[in-house]
């Protein structure tokens, strides 16, 4: 670790300043100290500490703090995982007025420069990254009232901060909202800080906002805000924040990927200025008497109003380290239950048991799939969570035991604010027990939401969770089962009648700490209060799976998130791809956006289309609000009742892929949808793409988003690469943008060369009726005649693969014309019935002799086959190939 503490000279406003360090390094050991002070113009001293760590796995993080403030100022706790070690930093050189620190493997330094105050992040003697090169480096100290010191008796202190008068004649003290007067009681308390990412223009991440994948230049706008708030029917192509925040980017250039991880939980802007660097080299030749080289350099400018200054710096260099240097911080995305992976059908409200009777079985009588129905608040007795309405759902347990006798599961919302009533013992124990969030005069916060006056439940508190976690136990909430799961909404949090729809900032939460210090953050907690009781109610042997709203960096560990409510219009469709694009590339892959919209009525052609989008998105919900109308998938005609089903029997078929991806998303952060530059790095072409993307490597799917669509430009990347549309098999080069035919039985997805994709071939009523159908393998053939690929396979509902080591994890090979299934990891073991039935070969070149498999100790078994000429396909049926057993398939 090395730390020291400087005079530094920040701006006097929030978007714009200076910062200057002098003093002397001091060193002992492994502590560097640059010691000083801040001096503004008023002579105010509050000295600084700033401190720099080196974290395993290629990071350095940066606190920055007053040395002495106040009262402690808030640092977010509970995201970090147990697990971060850090590394010895050891001193290269410097001088009295710089540092040069390096990690052990000595390729990435820190150059810290004292005076003006300035870090560099080097590799390989290239500067990649700058810190308060701009010199905005901002942090606002904490101080008394000068109303309030003057009042003090014997009171001579010559650094009173008279510009204390100006920020008050500036409001910064005492800010108005509507009929909301904000007083900060120890003054205004921001921090900002600026990073030159040099060579990069490609950016991404800093969810959610309904924007482009690929973050835009603020100058000429509204910075990116990063505040959760509950948007009904948000603008799109719009930098205001919505539901969730995850102050983290990434930036990407040919050979190097970077991210920074602003760690702060209070409501943070940030600025993206890209600028292009013209440099000049000699030439050999040429009337000319200099080569120009253009480069470009980013800026970023974080600022927050609160909270102290902690940055990660992740320093990659493949996306795919990014990716495991963000999850080494925040944790992986938590294995959801396979049931989560199918079908939801979700409506604002299914008015009782009837009416769920009625629906679960419309979904059997049209021969559609799903695994999850989910009852929004009006299940409950007023708006009061934990409860039934008498009336309407009066024997829950028998509705749940029918969907149990289909393997489907019920999903209930339970939301953070509890209805103000005595008689309600949720709300009469917690008021009894100092649970609920107080205003900022001491009493228990009041806003107005679904149930009308509400107090809110202080997740911030981890008594509050223990205890709200407990309410989840199957003695304690009458009439839940075990197939019984949650929804969290309304958590930014929602109040209908406050700021922005949200809680005053001035509210008070556990360990006395303002609201304002820790927005962002509540939804997180929520969601983790909720994941911990499900967990608690089977005594730790199942699987949780909670969607929320609200989130913040980490959430991933805890379940799923989807983009809130949406509009049934084609511009939100097509928005919702690099929604989801972006939450994957922050850790989050479980996301999803409502299908068909949540607000309004899709005509039947955007139903279909939405659904085909919607089954190659990790999380697949239809949802829609009271007023629309009903849209079950068989209330468009039987042709849209065909086209919607065939969606979602293909999502079925690939649950082997789905589930496959996330194994690897949980146990090597790799997210499951991706955008093309994380798969084709190199591909410069394919860096501000967001129409397409990547599911796992081997699917690149293009949903249609336009009305009326005829014809789609697909880009197809990898100058290497072939391709194989996954419903003709037609072969196609890549490095290339084609056009695709479309009517609306068409949904472009394309397998890549070199893959191997694990589907089943027989699609049950839900995923629990799938359990022991046959599999099939979809290989596709790369440019030099291989494949390779991988299958996961455990109970889908416990924890046995951790405990037990309960599971199956097989590689799939084929080269020289010999498929193998052979073992990918060794720990695992895992009974299961299920065998390879049907293998397809894509791009064999021409027609086999003769194809047999041969297993283990066993003779080898002629296969007949058929090889399609016209798309060079050989296909294998009627096979019975072990799933869990190696075996070898022979292509002569």
């Amino acid at each position: 670790m090395c730390m020291w503490s400087s005079s530094l000279t920040p701006s006097k406003t929030l978007y714009s300043g200076s910062a200057e360090a002098v003093g002397s390094r001091k060193c002992k050991e492994s502590t560097r100290e640059l010691p000083g002070v801040i001096r503004p113009a008023t002579g105010y001293q509050a000295p600084l500490l700033a401190e720099v760590y080196g974290i395993e796995g290629n990071i350095f993080r940066l606190k920055i703090n007053e040395e002495s403030p106040l009262k402690p100022r808030y640092e977010v706790p509970d995201v970090l995982t147990s697990k971060l070690s850090t590394v010895r930093l050891t001193s290269c050189s410097g001088d009295s007025g710089s540092l040069v620190l390096a990690d052990g493997k000595g390729d990435l330094k820190c150059h810290i420069t004292a005076n003006p105050f300035k870090v560099d992040l080097v590799s390989e003697e290239e500067v990649v990254m700058s810190i308060n090169s701009l010199g905005q480096l901002y942090f606002e100290h904490l101080q008394i009232r000068l109303k309030q010191r003057a009042t003090k008796e014997n009171e001579e202190d010559a650094s009173v901060d008279t510009s204390q008068e100006n920020q008050e004649d500036l409001g910064l003290w005492e800010e108005k909202f509507g009929k909301f007067v904000d007083v900060k009681v120890n003054g205004p308390a921001s921090i900002g800080l600026d990073f030159s990412l040099h060579g990069f223009e490609h950016l991404y991440g800093i969810p959610q906002h309904a924007e482009s994948h690929q973050l835009k230049n603020t100058g000429d706008g509204d910075a990116y805000r990063l505040y959760n708030l509950d948007v009904y029917g948000y603008k799109i192509h719009d930098k205001m924040g919505i539901y969730g925040s995850v102050p983290y980017l990434l930036a990407h250039k040919l050979g190097r990927t970077l991210g920074i991880f602003w760690l702060n939980a209070s409501e943070t802007l940030v600025e993206i200025n890209t600028e292009p660097e013209v440099k000049y080299t000699l030439t050999q030749t040429g009337p000319a008497a200099a080569k120009q080289k253009v480069t470009s350099r980013t800026d970023v400018h974080w600022m927050s109003e609160s909270g102290i200054i902690d940055v990660f710096l992740l320093t990659g260099p493949t996306p795919s380290d990014v990716f495991k240097q963000y999850s080494h911080l925040t944790g992986t995305q938590a294995l959801p239950p396979l049931f989560s992976l199918g079908y939801h059908q979700c409506r604002w409200n299914y008015e009782d048991e009837q009416d769920v009777k009625a629906v679960d079985a419309g979904f059997d009588e049209h021969d559609i799939p799903y695994d999850v129905m989910w009852l929004d608040i009006e299940h409950t007795e007023g708006k009061r969570y934990f409860t039934w309405d008498k009336k309407r759902f009066p024997n829950p347990k028998r509705m749940q035991e029918l969907l149990r006798s289909k393997k489907r599961k019920l999903v209930v919302i339970s939301d953070p604010h509890i209805k103000v009533d005595l008689d309600y013992s949720v709300y009469a124990k917690a008021k009894e027990q100092g649970f609920f969030v107080r205003n900022h005069e001491g009493g228990d916060f009041e806003g107005v939401c679904w149930p009308g006056l509400s107090s809110y439940l202080d997740f911030t508190n981890p008594k509050v969770r223990e205890w709200y976690s407990g309410l989840f136990a199957f003695s304690a909430y009458q009439g839940s089962t075990d197939i019984l799961y949650v929804w969290n909404d309304m958590n930014e949090p929602s109040v209908f009648r406050g700021p922005e729809l949200t809680m005053q900032k001035n509210a008070i939460h556990h360990g006395n700490w303002e609201h304002r210090e820790l927005h962002n953050i509540y939804g997180f907690y929520h969601q983790m209060a909720t994941a911990e009781g499900l967990i608690q109610r089977s005594k730790g042997k199942e699987r949780p799976f909670v969607l929320t709203r609200s989130f913040f960096a980490g959430s991933q560990k805890y379940g799923a998130v989807w983009t809130g409510d949406n509009t049934a219009e084609w511009s939100y469709l097509k928005i919702s791809i690099p929604m989801l694009l972006t939450l994957s590339v922050t850790g989050i892959s479980f996301c999803g956006a409502d299908v068909g919209g949540f607000i309004g009525n899709p005509d039947a052609e955007l139903l279909v289309r939405w659904y085909q989008a919607g089954a190659y998105q990790p999380f697949f919900r239809g949802h829609a609000t009271m007023d629309t109308k009903r849209r079950e998938p068989w209330l468009f005609g039987e042709e849209h009742t065909r086209l919607i089903r065939e969606a979602i029997r293909q999502r079925y078929t690939l649950l082997p892929y789905w589930y496959s991806l996330f194994y690897h998303a949980h146990v090597a952060s790799e997210p499951v949808m991706r955008p093309l530059w994380i798969e084709f790095p190199d591909a410069l072409e394919a860096f501000g793409v967001e129409d397409e993307y990547m599911l796992g490597s081997a699917l690149l799917v293009h949903p249609v988003t336009e009305p009326k669509a005829t014809v789609v430009d697909v880009f197809l990347p990898g100058s290497n690469e072939v391709w194989y549309d996954s419903k003709t098999f037609t072969r196609w080069e890549g490095a290339c943008t084609v056009k695709i035919p479309v009517d609306l039985d068409t949904i472009p997805v394309f397998q890549r060369g070199g893959s191997v994709v694990p589907i089943k071939t027989t699609i049950g009523k839900s995923t629990g009726c799938m359990t022991d159908s046959p599999y099939g393998l979809r290989v596709a053939l790369s440019t030099k005649g291989s494949a390779v690929g991988e299958f996961y396979l455990d109970d889908g509902h416990s924890f046995q693969y951790v405990h037990q080591k309960q599971f199956l994890h097989r590689k799939f090979s084929f080269c020289s014309g010999v498929l193998i299934n052979s073992c990918a990891d060794e720990r695992g073991r895992y009974p299961s019935k299920c065998v390879v039935e049907q293998i397809f070969i894509l791009g064999l070149k021409k027609k086999p002799s003769s194809v047999t498999t041969h297993s283990s100790g066993g003779e080898d078994q002629p296969v007949a086959f058929v090889y399609c000429a016209k798309t060079s396909t050989l296909s294998l049926e009627k096979l019975s190939l072990d799933i869990g057993a190696d075996w070898e398939v022979h292509v002569k």
